[in-house]
């Protein structure tokens, strides 16, 4: 399907959150060596927080944070905009080491990190468009509504409880949204809009104002015990970070520690009131679904639908796309399924396509670590569940770094260890027939299969989802 575009369409340049704001020009870079207490590589929001907490904690260190382009050029500035309290990773998986107890913790200091970030961002005056209307996800066929329910118990399991997450009726899900073939709905309070570029830039300037540098257009070639070396010079540290997601793969040495796996977004031209009478949208709420190949949206400020799911999802050799160009065939799809949920958009236009990677891990689990012996420490493989996690990791090697013992610092995540990917080809492989078989899946699944396929459950197994 080709998708109608707008006179001022935009393919890339960042996303579509730095139209409003401008597309920043890189500070300052790193002129010569320089010693440090802690040296960040990466300002995105997992180096950013980290920054802030550290600096808020303990005045007197000196912080350097190293960056390749500028504070938020990748996935803070591009993701889908959801403070999420869901898990960036398996319960079951954190529990085989920690117990369900960990995890439950772990659930509830996620669920206590959104309001932790919309309490800083009021502090320091950040405007990112906060509006906490919680999180919906709807199932659009019998299948999807089966697994609905299964994630709902699993959930209930969890700890999650009525007033975490509940099921609404039809009528209930018609009264916030009406989403074109949906047979079920939940709905969570944990979760919160965020403009994502108007929090990351936002951050980087209350970062600065603590007084820690940021030296942009500083790319890092080299991360070793006490140092990371950088064309510009060397920053010798006691801690060096790794806070880089879905661009880690280009630091040498860990090219198959995360996975860089590339989503997809576009944005709508401004839609009408007519529009919105039609489709509802009042509370803000965040939306998801249960397809395997599935979406994320959310009504933003200035009254568009952003609408995003996977397009091309791996380059071969870990190899990224950074301006964030998307192919004229994801627009395409995005825009049909875009018009399935909601055909009242179908007479308008897209405005805006980006992409950009998230960091995955072989297990699909999130981790935080430092080495106290080396002072090497990293956080990050959030599977596109960043934008609250970072905030959280942030806490986290705050208190590693400063060798506080905490509930953070107890947490399932820390410390864990994950074997890296396999080589190509079988990594190009593995993910591309894991998404083959995900949008065949959906595919049956949507011409009446009741259950999930079982190409989906192929697909799992074949990569560890």
């Amino acid at each position: 399907m080709t998708a109608p575009l707008s006179p001022d369409f935009v393919n890339g340049e960042v996303s579509f959150w730095y139209r409003s704001i401008g597309v920043p020009e890189p500070g300052g870079p790193l002129d010569g060596n320089l010693e440090a207490d802690v040296a960040i590589v990466g300002a995105g929001y997992t180096g950013l927080w980290t920054a802030y907490y550290l600096k808020k904690a303990q005045p007197s260190l000196r912080i350097a944070v190293l960056e390749k382009e500028f504070a938020g050029f990748g996935a803070s500035g591009r993701n889908g905009g959801w403070l999420t309290g869901a898990l960036a990773g398996s319960p079951e998986r954190y529990a085989k080491t920690h117990g369900a107890d960990a995890v439950r913790r772990l659930q509830r200091a996620m669920f206590a990190a959104i309001d932790e970030v919309i309490k800083v961002a009021a502090a320091e005056g950040i405007d990112a468009d906060i509006v906490k209307g919680g999180e919906l996800t709807v199932a659009r066929s019998a299948a999807q509504a089966a697994r609905l329910h299964e994630s709902l118990a699993a959930q209930r399991r969890w700890g999650w409880t009525e007033e975490d997450v509940r099921l609404l009726s039809t009528g209930e899900l018609d009264s916030r949204i009406r989403v074109n073939g949906a047979v079920a709905a939940t709905w969570t309070p944990h979760c919160a809009r965020i403009q994502p570029a108007k929090l990351v830039r936002g951050l980087a300037e209350a970062v600065r104002r603590l007084g820690v540098e940021i030296y942009e257009r500083t790319p890092v070639t080299e991360i070793a015990p006490g140092r990371a070396v950088t064309p510009r010079g060397t920053v010798r540290a006691g801690y060096v970070l790794r806070c880089t997601e879905g661009f880690t793969a280009r630091i040498p040495g860990y090219r198959r520690a995360w996975l860089p796996l590339n989503s997809s977004m576009i944005v709508t031209e401004p839609l009408p009131d007519d529009v919105w009478a039609e489709i509802g949208w009042d509370g803000q709420e965040l939306l998801g679904d249960m397809a395997h190949y599935y979406i994320y949206a959310q009504r933003t400020a200035d009254g568009r639908i952003a609408f995003g799911g996977r397009g091309k999802p791996y380059l071969y050799g870990s190899r990224i796309d950074a301006r964030g160009h998307t192919p004229a065939w994801t627009i395409g799809a995005l825009w049909e399924l875009l018009t399935a949920f909601f055909p009242a958009v179908a007479r308008f236009r897209v405005d805006h396509a980006w992409s950009g990677v998230l960091g995955v891990p072989r297990d699909w689990c999130s981790t935080v670590h430092v080495d106290r012996a080396t002072g090497l420490g990293w956080a990050g493989g959030y599977t596109g569940h960043g934008v609250t996690t970072s905030n959280l990791a942030g806490r986290t090697l705050c208190d590693l770094v400063l060798g506080r013992e905490t509930e953070l610092t107890g947490l399932p995540w820390v410390g864990r260890r994950v074997r890296a990917w396999e080589p190509e080809p079988l990594r190009w492989l593995g993910v591309h027939s894991m998404y083959r078989l995900y949008r065949l899946a959906d595919a049956r699944e949507s011409a009446g299969l009741a259950r999930t396929s079982v190409l989906a459950k192929i697909a799992d197994l074949i990569t560890g989802h």
